[in-house]
């Protein structure tokens, strides 16, 4: 049964590969929405499974008005599902090899002048606020390793993190003094609420009603803090900024690819494309 194989790819997933459970789960969505398609066409065995058969569920997906970007997130999990599923000897022929993706648009992200984040950081709020905050620019994280890292893996001393991102791939991000000094006045607090709460947590991120700092937490805070600037931003808002920032100021393409953890350069380039646009936005409204 496909249900059946899809749970053994979760594991695989989980287990050898070490993706995030967010991830995950957006896989099995993926994987159980092509399976729902394949019943309905009286498909159930995976040796079955032929190319026309994915069109087909490809062209579903478009005639019930879904984007090109989920599309594509689609056939990147049909893909990666079928590989394994030939590899493994499950399959004799994976059907998913000629899938064409859509073609997307290039977009840009969005990112902050640095005057506006210089607004962001000097607004009111809470101490633990402040740490995530500065943490988010001074080490450009995604929200998920954000939340996970935990406190001894942060070295205020010798002033880096060390943080586990995408495959579980760890790498090692310096981070600046007021980083440091925000993450000095947290610890305060956070000693405090684990006393209070008697916890043995090891995340370095705890609310004050001693639970774990969560993901949505950080992008409720992010936008109504972007609402004082009048900009819809959320965290990646601000990793986008750190990357373009350091290109600004010329940092090497190579070192950002290793500060933001791409496994491709080609995925750091688009920053570069940012900061040409930036430039010549600058260029033109001093030279009207």
């Amino acid at each position: 049964m496909l249900i059946h194989y899809i749970s053994q790819y979760m594991e695989y997933l989980q287990i050898e590969r070490g993706l995030a459970e967010n991830t995950i789960l957006a896989y099995r969505s993926d994987l159980y929405s092509l399976s729902d398609f394949l019943q309905i066409q009286g498909l159930d065995e995976i040796c079955e499974i032929q190319r026309i058969h994915l069109n087909l569920y490809i062209k579903h997906l478009y005639d019930n008005k879904y984007t090109p970007r989920s599309i594509t997130r689609e056939i990147a999990s049909i893909k990666g599902f079928f590989k394994w599923l030939s590899i493994n000897d499950i399959i004799k022929h994976n059907p998913a090899l000629a899938i064409e993706q859509p073609k997307l648009p290039k977009r840009l992200p969005k990112v902050l002048s640095m005057n506006e984040i210089l607004d962001l950081l000097n607004s009111s709020m809470t101490l633990m606020d402040k740490a995530v905050l500065e943490l988010l620019y001074a080490a450009g994280l995604r929200v998920s390793e954000l939340v996970n890292i935990q406190a001894n893996n942060i070295d205020l001393n010798a002033k880096y993190i060390r943080c586990i991102g995408k495959g579980s791939k760890e790498r090692i991000v310096p981070i600046g003094n007021k980083a440091c000094i925000a993450l000095k006045k947290y610890y305060k607090e956070r000693e405090y609420i684990i006393k209070k709460f008697n916890l043995s947590s090891k995340y370095c991120f705890i609310k004050e009603n001693g639970k774990k700092l969560t993901r949505q937490d950080v992008y409720t805070f992010i936008n109504s803090l972007g609402k004082k600037i009048n900009k819809d931003i959320s965290p990646h808002t601000i990793r986008h900024s750190f990357a373009t920032h350091l290109l600004e100021n010329g940092a090497d393409l190579r070192v950002v690819q290793e500060l933001l953890g791409h496994s491709d350069v080609s995925t750091t380039q688009l920053y570069t494309h940012i900061s040409k646009k930036r430039l010549k936005e600058i260029y033109f409204s001093i030279n009207k």
